[in-house]
């Protein structure tokens, strides 16, 4: 008689690696042109002046400068006003 149970497959035991998301430069810190600011999936924070939007969502500085976060009131497209969080780079 066996005294072990069968080593068989597990149904758990899988995780996806981590994306390394969020904020890489952060307010009032130096940045270089084509510097990844923030790396996210969606728009949490809106590309403001001199910032661009990569196609994975990730926002880049156009140019060399200091970056600044804000918010600001927007009008949507059900004529709410929503609260939107801007990077720029001056």
């Amino acid at each position: 008689m066996a005294h072990k149970k069968a080593g068989g497959s597990t149904a758990l035991g899988r995780d996806s690696q981590s994306k390394r998301l969020g904020v890489k430069i952060f307010g009032n810190q130096a940045v270089k042109v084509g510097n990844i600011i923030i790396k996210q999936r969606g728009t949490k924070w809106h590309p403001g002046k001199n910032v661009l939007r990569g196609s994975d969502d990730s926002l880049y500085a156009k140019v060399s400068g200091t970056v600044k976060f804000s918010h600001k009131k927007v009008k949507g497209f059900d004529g709410k006003l929503h609260n939107r969080k801007f990077v720029a780079v001056a």
